[in-house]
């Protein structure tokens, strides 16, 4: 599916609500679900599961391919193009900052797990992060606001909300996810933006110290 198509008045009321589904899930897994499991992750499994299921099956409802949503290598350089020249300037301040406070750790992630850690979470959880995020979400606000600020403006906040409560991180990943949610509607490809992802999550990790990040948790996690 296209999203230059037009869309009727019921596509995009149905697309709002699996928004705010997709949204719901999310954020009841964070707040409620491993506060009730005592902070315990694998209950998280199935809330994410369940997400999972209903957004592959929203795209097989719509007639969307793993193309369309953005699982190809057609497009991968137009969207390298778009996302490099802010992550170097990004990562330049950062790492600068890190060099003078002494804080600079590329071996350090989330607070002190290998960096054998790094690759695997890079390549697999950025992705998946951004899968939701552009592949679903953005592609449902296109729907509802049509292509441009409106919906990217809407990626970002939902991106944020689902940091809160942690301050640092909220406002890094509103920036990071109104850049994405741009560069995703220009260059449809998940495989970049979810590599950026990773990437600029490490840099960020490497620079910052974990105090200050909160060591990346959110929701009740924030808290524990």
């Amino acid at each position: 599916m296209e999203m230059t198509e037009s869309f009727t008045a019921e596509d995009r009321a149905l697309a709002g609500w699996e928004i705010v589904a997709a949204s719901t899930s999310a954020l009841v897994a964070e707040w409620v679900v491993y506060a009730l499991a005592g902070g315990g992750t694998l209950p998280l499994l199935f809330p994410v599961a369940t997400a999972v299921a209903f957004m592959l099956l929203s795209h097989h409802a719509r007639g969307e391919t793993a193309r369309d949503v953005g699982w190809r290598l057609d497009n991968f350089r137009p969207a390298a193009r778009l996302l490099l020249p802010p992550m170097l300037g990004v990562s330049a301040v950062l790492v600068s900052v890190g060099w003078y406070a002494g804080t600079l750790d590329f071996g350090r992630w989330e607070g002190g797990q290998s960096i054998l850690g790094v690759p695997a979470l890079s390549i697999l959880w950025g992705p998946l992060q951004q899968y939701a995020l552009q592949g679903f979400i953005n592609r449902r606000a296109q729907v509802v606001l049509g292509r441009g600020a409106p919906s990217v403006l809407l990626v970002g906040l939902l991106f944020a909300l689902f940091h809160l409560p942690n301050p640092w991180l909220t406002l890094a990943t509103f920036m990071a996810g109104l850049y994405w949610a741009w560069v995703y509607q220009r260059a449809p490809n998940l495989l970049a933006v979810g590599l950026s992802h990773g990437l600029m999550t490490w840099v960020l990790i490497s620079s910052v110290p974990p105090a200050a990040l909160h060591n990346l948790r959110v929701g009740y996690k924030y808290f524990g």
